[in-house]
């Protein structure tokens, strides 16, 4: 599973954003801008051995982990509090009454399947959804 990014030169500036993780930032290099993002992705997940590469195109790249589940938790996680939801919110949207069971996406320690990750998102705001694109 990999997340999209967007790069463009922005003056003397390479600017990236990741609009599923809510990651912008930016280097003076190409180069420099895709360490950024590895530092920002694997900041943003603080987990113990978690890696992020970067697969590079011309004016998008995609990030890509060693654990899907971290890393699809961190988009939920930063989606949810960029809506100013907590995670009961967002249980008792699903139609939970609990919290756990949404919480374990968010901490990586269940993978949800695409549909369950749209489902998720949906919850979070009706217009997020994910998209499928071939790398």
């Amino acid at each position: 599973m990999r997340i999209q990014g967007n790069i463009k030169k922005s003056g003397r500036w390479w600017a990236v954003e990741i609009p599923m993780l809510l990651i912008y930032t930016q280097g003076r290099t190409k180069k420099e801008a895709y360490e950024m993002v590895e530092d920002a992705v694997e900041g943003l997940v603080d987990e113990p051995g978690f890696k992020v590469n970067i697969h590079a195109g011309t004016s998008m790249f995609f990030v890509k982990s060693n654990n899907d589940a971290l890393l699809l938790g961190a988009a939920l996680r930063q989606q949810r509090a960029h809506k100013g939801l907590s995670v009961r919110d967002v249980a008792q949207k699903m139609g939970s009454s609990s919290p756990t069971a949404y919480s374990r996406y968010e901490k990586g320690k269940t993978k949800p399947s695409f549909e369950k990750f749209s489902q998720l998102l949906k919850a979070i705001d009706e217009s997020l959804e994910p998209v499928l694109t071939l790398a």
